[in-house]
């Protein structure tokens, strides 16, 4: 005799131990060894969602745990909304050979019951769901991962060479705030490696190009444009308020200006430089490593080196 859904579920249930919210929120407070996994449907996660869970879909749950889940005796909570999809997704794990798997009894409404403190990210614009799809479905980004980036501030020190396709993909990627610094127009001669700038802005300052091609590209960014040279004067107040610097400038003298002001304010500085065929690039970090100036102490000689 075939099996009803409430027979499948009270099955579930005499498998797969129950543990309370309460018996939850202890775990995560305790800092226990213990992953949470969220079963529910997007559109439910996209209501709210517990502090600290992995998002793994009903549907993708038997291809996707192992990728987040490698070790199959760690303890898995799993829960969904009222606690009974959870059941049945723990009896699935024990089946792929999980041996310490849970369901929440009361699932996510019961947390929210419990007057418990959850997470209820901003909403997804269609258009936005389908700009940045494809970073959705990578697991070291995610929907978590891709609001980090537009949350995110990246100053560029240059639109040149290095600054141009960096901002571009930089923007691409949704890296919510850019500010681009630099002096210079856009000459002619430009066009060929400065993918940032185009014809029709030749003559133009080279910020403000970019800002306007940025724009185009992804509405989600601001650009933040400074058509001036950074200086001893100005570079700490610019440079703070910012997560990220990018270096792509042309010149010692601005290397290590960036390089030091990157140091003193604790932020990341990304390094990059070009001639001809070859190239240099590096991550100094305050604190983690050495930085540009441990590297190269001294400067070489004006018109030692060609820009």
């Amino acid at each position: 005799m075939a099996k009803s859904i409430r027979d499948l579920l009270a099955e579930a249930k005499r498998q797969v131990c129950e543990v309370s919210a309460q018996d939850v929120k202890r775990m995560l407070e305790n800092r226990e060894d213990v992953v949470l996994v969220d079963v529910r449907e997007k559109d439910e996660y996209g209501n709210g969602y517990i502090d600290g869970a992995i998002y793994i879909g009903r549907g993708m749950l038997e291809f996707s745990v192992e990728n987040h889940v490698p070790d199959k005796q760690k303890k898995v909570v799993l829960y969904c909304a009222r606690g009974n999809r959870s059941a049945l997704a723990g009896q699935t794990l024990q089946a792929l050979g999980y041996t310490n798997v849970y369901s929440m009894a009361g699932g996510f409404l019961g947390w929210k019951d419990n007057g418990l403190p959850f997470v209820q990210d901003k909403q997804w614009s269609q258009e936005q769901f389908s700009r940045y799809s494809r970073h959705f479905a990578l697991r070291e980004i995610g929907e978590k991962g891709q609001r980090k980036l537009l949350e995110s501030k990246v100053l560029l020190v240059g639109a040149g060479g290095l600054g141009s396709p960096s901002a571009i993909y930089l923007a691409a990627a949704g890296v919510g705030t850019l500010g681009i610094i630099d002096s210079d127009v856009v000459d002619v001669s430009n066009l060929q490696r400065q993918i940032i700038h185009t014809t029709a802005n030749v003559g133009k300052p080279k910020a403000e190009s970019a800002r306007e091609t940025i724009a185009a590209l992804n509405p989600d960014v601001r650009v933040i444009p400074y058509n001036s040279r950074l200086t001893a004067e100005n570079i700490l107040e610019i440079i703070r308020e910012y997560d990220v610097v990018m270096d792509g400038s042309d010149n010692f003298v601005t290397k290590y200006m960036v390089n030091d002001a990157a140091y003193l304010a604790g932020k990341p500085n990304v390094f990059g430089s070009i001639f001809q065929f070859d190239g240099q690039v590096s991550v100094f970090h305050p604190d983690r490593g050495p930085c540009y100036r441990c590297l190269f102490p001294v400067p070489p000689p004006p018109g030692l080196v060609p820009s």
